[in-house]
């Protein structure tokens, strides 16, 4: 039920955040979540509610962040004002969404792809230990990331808006800024990933045996951290100037045509196949990263070379 909720916030708060108006896109989120941790205790424990209430508080959250973002993009404050005509799908506005929304929608499914993948060949060449391995550094990059992703995501809008309005000189300091910040996080987060491995894995397990085994393969696994704020930076603004093809030929580039295939041909050249299936990753990063560098300096180039002509 809160689903609808939580789609109506995401989908409708871009326009918001999109219009410049970043304050109140920050307070569409912090409502939902201050609001969420004050009714979670009063419905769990003050009314008795288990399980159910803090199910509830969830939903009742959720719900609050929409109305407060339907109300201010139906007020007088926003450029973009909702009305019943807003509401038809027009084919010339709906496909290059969908086109645009392709390529984040590639890389959050292809995660249980590649998931099968990695535990199909890790039990055959490591075994159970191999597996729960894998589980905790799946959760580890997947959390590890997250300030990557919402960087990228913040910068987005205001590199849309300054495109649109034609304004090269913002958009090229806009994804300098993200280029430059997503590469100092990919730095420190590889940094602690090398120094502190036992740290990451010691928090979803108390298995000495297992800390060890995850501690190893963390290093392994996340050893090309360090460059992807660059992937992370360039793919985000290639949606964001309108790329839909760019944007999907990376997302496919490294996880189909590079790391599923890696993760069985590798163990056929290594004597430790182990090693070989955790290297996968890394290996299929840097050769990702390379191909979007290149690409996005030329179609970042040309981008910008449009806004002067039209200029």
């Amino acid at each position: 039920m809160g689903t609808i909720f939580v789609q109506l916030t995401l989908g409708m708060n871009a326009f918001i955040t999109a219009q410049g108006f970043a304050k109140t896109g920050m307070l569409t989120v912090l409502i939902g979540a201050v609001l969420n941790i004050v009714l979670d205790p009063i419905f769990i424990f003050v009314l008795d509610m288990g399980v159910q209430g803090a199910a509830l508080a969830t939903i009742i959250s959720q719900g609050v962040s929409a109305l407060w973002c339907l109300s201010f993009l139906c007020s007088k404050k926003t450029v973009l004002h909702l009305g019943k005509k807003h509401f038809g799908l027009t084919p010339r506005i709906i496909l290059p969404c969908v086109a645009l929304g392709l390529a984040p929608f590639i890389m959050q499914a292809s995660e249980s792809v590649i998931q099968v993948c990695f535990n199909a060949s890790l039990l055959r060449y490591g075994g159970d230990v191999a597996v729960g391995a894998m589980t905790i550094l799946t959760s580890v990059m997947q959390f590890a990331m997250l300030p990557m992703q919402g960087l990228a995501q913040g910068a987005q809008p205001i590199s849309s808006y300054n495109f649109g309005a034609g304004n090269a000189y913002r958009v090229k300091e806009t994804f300098r800024l993200l280029l430059r910040v997503s590469l100092i996080y990919s730095a420190l987060l590889w940094a602690a990933v090398l120094a502190f491995p036992q740290v990451f894995a010691s928090i979803f397990t108390g298995d000495t045996e297992l800390i060890r085994y995850t501690a190893w393969a963390l290093r392994v696994y996340g050893a090309a951290i360090v460059v992807m704020g660059a992937q992370m930076a360039c793919q985000m603004t290639f949606i964001s100037l309108g790329n839909a093809k760019a944007s999907i030929i990376v997302a496919i580039m490294r996880k189909f045509v590079l790391l599923i295939p890696l993760i069985y041909l590798l163990p056929q050249f290594m004597a430790n196949q182990t090693l070989a299936v955790y290297l996968a990753e890394p290996v299929a990063d840097v050769l990702a990263v390379s191909f979007t560098v290149v690409l996005f300096t030329f179609q970042f180039k040309k981008a910008l070379q449009s806004l002067s002509t039209t200029a």
